[in-house]
């Protein structure tokens, strides 16, 4: 049953929020940002870097895209050169051709490794759900703390926006990730008690959660929740749905007639998924949510552990629009951490470029997928499989980070299962049993009783657990309430702008 709450009533309740909050915080954002010559850039100007004022183009070519300098702000979007200053003039991406996916439709996978700072598209994330806190005096920067609760690479985000903008960040993620996780957290956090360390690995959500309910006394941490702020759900919307469309035109102006047939992407906080529905409200494109199929939790109601960092799981996030999803994925960790190492190795690259028949740049390309991209990309596979798409089909995905996130991780598995070396033999038998014989297994086709299955599950963790009250968590069943949140992000530009009125940065 669909609620009648109005949906900006829903959607205020559940955080989204343009009015002054306090004017005296307002205030000390101002003064804070103008002494630390803080700009921010308005969300038109990531979607459309190309709206971003050439002085402060000219000015980001002396700044490094990895360091803390506030310019980085600008940076935060898909059209980044890779290890470079500067902006390109379409998103880099990797076109997966049939040779190397078994399939006709091409599969299309925009880089996120060139975002700053992380290297991981996540710190977009960040930036879109503490933007309007600060201007709208909802968050202090002279005292407060963000606190940025993630499996990793949105909590990295955080620390790195939080730091740039003047404030203090914390990191709230599970022990068990992957160490260079912590390594960059240990170079970007000043106080070693900023980074918050919970029970467990990615599947542990729920102790992020506590972890955060117990911060949360504390009236000077602001937690910003990605599974719940539906900024992270806006900011992907506008910001990667655009830069997704922005990389399809240019592919289909080489390949006329061409046509989005779905978007594919691991669930995590659902904010990525947020892209798909601007996809689907543009293009008619299909939504597909992929899971770890060690974590069943959409496919089967289902639970357990698994090692595709970059996606939670064993709950549904309040952001994730479950009614305007198309089909649920899952893969096993086991073919992501066995590609992640053939990917990655002399004699996996030997064997996809002289026995698969992959060019040169395909294979030196698959540098730039990480854990979950790989994810992500056998999931596009089996989409394609499932829905038998011809050349003129393509599925649009992205690489949410890169494989230099993973190099302790591909250690750990080649000394559990090659410890006498990896070879062609290994290469082969990776190839075969994780790309060649990928098939249409755990993939459901979602009707509308399968997506009320779905949605429902979502009740326990933020009616029963986190305290939404029950009509505004049904007001997200229909598809008004998300299309009254499109407006929002042109709202807050507008809010924006103000700002950097105020503290002077817009005229200097």
């Amino acid at each position: 049953m669909t609620s009648a709450l109005d949906p900006d009533a829903a959607a205020h309740r559940m955080g989204m929020n343009l009015d002054m909050v306090d004017t005296d915080v307002y205030d000390r954002a101002v003064g804070r940002f103008r002494n630390n010559n803080i700009l921010l850039p308005t969300f038109a100007q990531l979607a459309d870097p190309s709206l971003i004022p050439s002085e402060v183009k000219d000015r980001l070519e002396g700044i490094d895209p990895q360091g803390d300098d506030p310019l980085n702000l600008f940076r935060v979007h898909w059209y980044n050169r890779h290890d470079a200053p500067g902006f390109v003039a379409v998103p880099d991406h990797l076109v997966l051709t049939p040779e190397f996916t078994g399939v006709e439709a091409p599969i299309v996978l925009a880089l996120g490794n060139r975002f700053p700072m992380i290297r991981a598209h996540k710190v977009l994330a960040a930036y879109a759900c503490l933007a309007p806190r600060v201007v709208t005096g909802g968050f202090d920067p002279t005292n407060s703390r963000a606190i940025w609760p993630s499996t990793g690479n949105y909590a990295r985000g955080g620390v790195a926006i939080s730091r740039i903008m003047g404030c203090r960040g914390v990191a709230v993620l599970p022990e068990g990730m992957s160490r260079e996780r912590f390594e960059w957290l240990d170079h970007w956090i000043e106080d070693p008690d900023d980074v918050i360390r919970t029970y467990g690995t990615e599947s542990n959500v729920k102790e992020i959660y506590d972890a955060c309910n117990e911060l949360g006394k504390d009236p000077y941490n602001v937690i910003f929740n990605q599974f719940s702020e539906f900024w992270n759900h806006l900011g992907h919307y506008h910001v990667t749905g655009r830069a997704l469309e922005h990389v399809f035109e240019d592919f289909g102006a080489d390949h006329p007639g061409s046509r989005i047939a779905a978007f594919v992407s691991a669930s995590g906080s659902a904010g990525t998924l947020g892209a798909g529905d601007y996809l689907k409200d543009r293009h008619g494109s299909r939504i597909v949510a992929v899971e770890a199929l060690e974590c069943p939790t959409m496919l089967a109601n289902g639970f357990g552990e698994h090692n595709i960092q970059g996606i939670g799981d064993k709950h549904i996030p309040l952001i994730h629009n479950v009614m305007n999803t198309d089909i649920v994925i899952g893969i096993s960790d086991k073919a992501t951490d066995a590609l992640g190492v053939m990917f990655n190795t002399p004699a996996g690259k030997s064997y996809l470029a002289e026995q698969v028949g992959c060019s040169e740049e395909l294979v030196e390309g698959l540098v730039d997928l990480g854990l979950s991209s790989i994810c992500n990309t056998l999931a596009a596979i089996k989409t394609a499989k499932y829905l038998d798409l011809g050349p003129d089909d393509v599925i649009m995905t992205v690489a949410t980070d890169g494989s230099e996130m993973y190099g302790s991780e591909r250690r750990a598995y080649l000394d559990a299962h090659h410890g006498d070396g990896y070879g062609p033999i290994d290469a082969a038998e990776a190839y075969g049993r994780h790309l060649a014989d990928v098939n249409t297994s755990d993939l459901v086709e979602l009707g509308e009783t399968g997506r009320d299955r779905v949605f429902n599950l979502g009740y326990f963790t933020w009616v029963e657990q986190q305290g939404v009250e029950v009509p505004e968590f049904e007001a997200r069943r229909s598809q008004s309430f998300w299309d009254g949140l499109r407006p929002w992000l042109t709202h807050l530009d507008e809010r924006i702008e103000e700002f950097n009125r105020h503290t002077g940065m817009a005229r200097s």
